[in-house]
Parts: structure tokens; C-alpha cells; sequence
């Protein structure tokens, strides 16, 4: 049901993109949006996760440098039948994780020293089962997809309006598939706020799917549901101080306190809806 859903999501914003390109100018503006979009998604596809372990100051360790850490993931990584991925630990007492990489074959996870204080061994290995869940689903590709788009489509918004400042838009009005300016107008504002929606609906969705698989390939859901709880309660108490918001759609928990409003956009569900989801597997 999740996969299907984020089919259509990121179907919606591959339109969304193609009418903001229409908007512009036409195919012309179309074939814009696409070069866009291919060139953003090539560059951060292929380096985000280098780029990401070095803003964290993330460590790769060893065997010997971890013999428990680095044996619980790899007993995960065979259970879920996927390659060894790069195992890598923060320096902050912030407790999270995450997954990044292209591929499974050039996948790593991440853990901070926080969360291996905090939580027991079944649900640190819980909760490594979920970020390997990503790596198995692709969900670093799908979120770089969909992040890609929706910052595409942004930055054409911004073109448009531009352009209906300086009157750019009324000269479409007599090509094929030109807006007119009011429509342009509209669409400049709508538009990068559905995306926004969008993506983090696809964000969400992966969440759910990865708690689901997650819980299968460890076999223990009551463990991931309990550290769901406790890892959200650190966030919410003493969020990450090195987390930005451009990269907290990766950690398994928001690693930053949202407001009233905010939490409304959040890249990832409910706490308590992901438990209640993971205690009814445990029935």
C-alpha cells in the first residue's frame, strides 16, 4: 500500500513539474524544468552521502573498533539478505540514526553515540533494521527523487515571478501551452508549496514501509515501538544541535523540536501512529 501510495505522489510531482515548465514557457519551458531536475538529481544521487557523513562528522568503524555495534548490523545486513554496508558512528549524545547511500552496494549506516547509550541491545537492533530497511527499499534514491523535484519546481516559482515582474509571462500568452500571467502568477505561489506537501508525504510513507520491514527482518516490533518512544522524547527534550533541515528527513526520529505549525509539514508521521502500527504487528 505505501509503495503504491509513493508511486502516485511521485507521479504528482512529475506533473507538477511538467505544468510549472508549461507555465514558463511552453515545451521549451518543460524541457527546462526536466534538465533541471536530471542535472540536481545526477549530483546528489551520486555524492549526498558522502556529503552528508562529513556535515555529521560521522566516523567509519570497524570490527575491531566496535565488535558489538558492528556485528549487530552485519547479523541485520544477512538477515535482509543485503551486502555489508559502511558502518558509521557520530559524536553527538543526541540519539538518532540513519541510512544514506545510492545503492546497497554502496550503502552506510549511522548511528550517534547517544542512541547506543539509551536504548537496549533489541532495540538498538530494532532500529538498525529500520535504516536498513531504507537501504533495502531504495528510499535514498526515492527521497533524493522527490527533494530533487519539489526544488526544481521551487526554483521555477521563482523564475515565474520573476518573469510576471518584468512582464515575461504576458509574451507566452500566444505560444502553444503559455500561461497567462494571472495563471502564472497562481501557479508560481501554488505550486512550490504542493511540492513541499508532496514530498513530505513521500517522506512519511517511507517511514511507515521501513517500520514495517524494519520489524520483520529484526522479528521484533515491540522493540522498535519502544524506541521510537524513547528516541522522541530525547528529540523533543534536547533536540539535535548539529542537525539542519535539510538533511532531518534522513534520521528515524526529527532530530529538531517543530512547532504546533510545523509539525503539520513534518517529513516524518506521528510517533504514536508508527507505534500503534508496530504494536499491532506484535499481536
Amino acid at each position: 500500500m505505501n509503495q503504491l501510495k509513493t508511486t502516485f505522489l511521485l507521479t504528482l510531482l512529475t506533473l507538477l513539474l511538467i505544468a510549472m515548465g508549461n507555465a514558463m514557457g511552453g515545451k521549451s519551458g518543460m524541457m527546462v524544468a526536466f534538465v533541471m531536475a536530471a542535472g540536481m538529481n545526477f549530483f546528489t544521487y551520486w555524492y549526498s552521502d558522502k556529503i552528508v557523513l562529513r556535515m555529521y562528522g560521522a566516523r567509519e568503524v570497524t570490527r575491531p573498533d566496535s565488535p558489538d555495534f558492528y556485528g549487530l548490523v552485519e547479523d541485520l545486513a544477512r538477515k535482509a539478505n543485503l551486502p555489508m554496508p559502511k558502518v558509521y558512528v557520530i559524536p553527538s549524545d543526541s540519539p538518532n540514526a540513519f541510512a544514506t547511500g545510492r545503492n546497497p552496494q554502496n550503502a552506510a549506516v549511522a548511528a550517534t553515540q547517544g542512541i547506543m547509550r539509551i536504548l537496549s541491545r533489541d532495540e538498538l537492533e530494532g532500529v538498525m533494521a529500520h535504516e536498513l530497511s531504507h537501504v533495502k527499499n531504495r528510499d535514498t534514491l526515492i527521497s533524493t527523487i522527490a527533494a530533487t523535484f519539489a526544488g526544481a519546481i521551487s526554483m521555477l516559482g521563482n523564475m515565474l515571478q520573476w518573469a510576471a515582474m518584468f512582464g515575461g509571462l504576458g509574451r507566452s500568452e500566444n505560444e502553444e501551452g503559455g500561461g497567462s500571467m494571472l495563471g502564472g502568477l497562481a501557479m508560481a505561489i501554488i505550486a512550490p508549496i504542493a511540492a513541499m506537501l508532496i514530498q513530505m508525504a513521500v517522506s512519511r510513507s517511507r517511514e511507515f514501509m521501513a517500520d514495517e520491514s524494519g520489524a520483520r527482518i529484526s522479528g521484533k516490533p515491540r522493540s522498535l515501538a519502544s524506541a521510537l518512544q524513547k528516541l522522541q522524547q530525547a528529540a523533543t527534550m534536547a533536540p539535535m544541535q548539529e542537525a539542519t533541515p535539510a538533511t532531518s528527513h534522513m534520521f528515524i526520529v526529527n532530530p529538531l523540536t517543530a512547532s504546533r505549525l510545523a509539525s503539520l509539514f513534518s517529513t516524518h508521521p506521528p510517533t504514536e501512529e508508527r507505534v500503534a502500527r508496530l504494536m499491532a504487528m506484535a499481536v
